[in-house]
């Protein structure tokens, strides 16, 4: 139970929020990866979290987005940039994203919580997030997507909050995190407790039946698509570029 002391002021200054930061990318992935999309369903049905990791170019967004439209879930998306690294921007967005699904979230603790949002506090913010995703009065299932966390992950905030936040997530919530590297150790090495999954770069490489599937929708054939992947080793933008390429060429 969180005390709230009404004698101080907490209210938070709001941040002009910009709503393409908190809205699914339009962009849907020309074919969907049956085996990527059972192993995210199963992290979903296990765990409180998923962390895909991979450079840029290996098909990180394309598949939250694709698993984001099939999960049946509502979808409360955030892309972080770097100036996010300020603990006040971030949080200020990720309680954003979550109130495009949730309205009320964040009104019974975090809009004041959030005025104290330092290093310290953040065991205390975690769990405020945490209480309010499993009382507020919509609980209807949740995917909560963070973009490109490498941009923040070296914030003296981030270990603390989401290392206290991910083990505590309730059933109905889950959290994928999209990142070009492991956030720090002590997030990734929760996989060790069946807290959450990892789809590491080796995973999300296409599989010869997946290029098959990705040039035959471009109208092309099982041969330029096993040409092209044994130059491109299954990198997703460089197989999808390759078979664009081709197609024009046609």
């Amino acid at each position: 139970m969180f005390l709230i002391d009404s004698s101080h002021d907490f209210s938070v200054a709001k941040l002009e929020l910009v709503t393409d930061k908190i809205a699914p990318p339009a962009r849907m992935p020309r074919v969907s990866r049956s085996r990527l999309l059972s192993t995210l369903q199963q992290s979903v049905a296990s765990g409180t979290s998923t962390i895909i990791s991979g450079r840029a170019g290996t098909g990180k967004t394309a598949l939250t987005l694709d698993f984001s439209r099939q999960c049946g879930r509502a979808v409360a998306w955030y892309k972080i940039d770097a100036p996010d690294a300020d603990a006040q921007v971030f949080f200020n967005y990720l309680v954003g994203s979550i109130q495009e699904c949730r309205p009320d979230f964040g009104r019974a603790l975090l809009l004041a919580l959030l005025a104290q949002a330092q290093l310290d506090s953040m065991d205390k913010l975690a769990d405020a997030f945490v209480y309010e995703l499993a009382e507020g009065e919509n609980r209807n299932p949740l995917l909560i997507v963070l973009e490109d966390l490498h941009l923040v992950s070296d914030c003296d905030w981030l270990v603390p909050f989401f290392g206290r936040l991910l083990p505590l997530l309730p059933s109905e919530v889950h959290l994928v995190i999209t990142s070009r590297s492991l956030p720090p150790a002590p997030l990734w090495r929760m996989r060790s407790k069946q807290t959450l999954v990892v789809i590491d770069e080796a995973t999300l490489a296409f599989t010869r039946h997946e290029a098959l599937a990705l040039f035959e929708s471009y109208g092309l054939t099982p041969e330029q698509a096993n040409i092209a992947l044994d130059h491109t080793h299954g990198r997703a933008a460089s197989l999808d570029e390759s078979a664009r390429f081709m197609r024009e060429r046609c």
